[in-house]
């Protein structure tokens, strides 16, 4: 005899979209919310805590009258010339240090002593060298784009399964066909880590290459704005340069998703 019984209907128990969004906004919401009461009600100094209404017309003011894009253009073509250079060269080095024995005993000594040495403390002399135009903000930035990349791709690549090198010796594969199927697969996981990291030096990078000796860009509207006691500026330029992080790190990991389905791995 045959009941009609409700039927069971599993899911995965992920979130959706929406659901993952909402999460997500409910912090920073939550902190907008109280930061604008607190300032409406005089709980907290205008001058030093601009409400999140003020900043916003401050941005709208800025956007209209076209000084933020033409800024954002110069800083974003900066980030990106620095991050091109210095990641570009943190992966070609990487490589090489992490191929080969003999580069290995020969560089890297030399690479992570200037790895030690602090950013700000290098920008004298990139003044002195370059002046201020764009040649000293690049090569700024891509100092510190350079490590991330480059020791991420040394250690993705020394990483890999010695097993797997036994295996193609016995498949008879050269040694560039060793390198196309097998190290770089197996080291990509490292090397999209070290891109993410490596943007996000870049903009921090920016910000120092900006704030200390520039007459353009977002930094200096920041330092220029501090100037003139105009918060809601800083505030704005603040915004920006997390905004900008954060798209650009966005982007790396949707093409680390797409490349990297093949792992199965926890998704909490």
């Amino acid at each position: 005899m045959m009941t009609n019984r409700p039927v069971a209907i599993r899911t995965s128990g992920r979130p959706g979209k929406v659901e993952r969004l909402g999460h997500g906004l409910l912090l920073p919401v939550s902190v907008l919310i109280v930061w604008q009461v607190l300032g409406h009600y005089g709980v907290i100094s205008e001058l030093l805590f601009p409400t999140p209404y003020t900043i916003a017309e401050s941005f709208v003011t800025l956007a209209a009258s076209g000084d933020l894009w033409s800024n954002f253009r110069i800083s974003l073509v900066r980030a990106l010339s620095g991050f091109l250079l210095g990641g570009g060269l943190g992966l070609l080095f990487g490589i090489l240090v992490g191929l080969f024995r003999r580069s290995e005993k020969l560089l890297d000594p030399s690479l992570q002593m200037i790895r030690m040495i602090p950013s700000l403390a290098v920008v004298p002399l990139f003044i002195l060298w370059f002046g201020i135009g764009e040649e000293s903000k690049v090569l700024l930035i891509a100092k510190g784009a350079f490590f991330p990349l480059y020791i991420n791709t040394f250690m993705g690549i020394r990483g890999v399964d010695n097993k797997l090198f036994e295996v193609s010796r016995v498949f008879g594969f050269s040694r560039m066909k060793q390198i196309g199927t097998l190290v770089f697969p197996a080291a990509l996981p490292n090397i999209i880590l070290g891109i993410r990291l490596s943007l996000g030096l870049s903009w921090l990078g920016l910000v120092v290459a900006e704030l200390i000796a520039s007459t353009s860009g977002i930094g200096y509207m920041m330092s220029d704005a501090r100037q003139f006691a105009d918060t809601p500026v800083v505030f704005v330029g603040i915004i920006i340069f997390a905004a900008a992080g954060l798209v650009s790190d966005s982007i790396v990991r949707y093409i680390e998703r797409r490349l990297l389905r093949w792992q199965d791995s926890y998704s909490g």
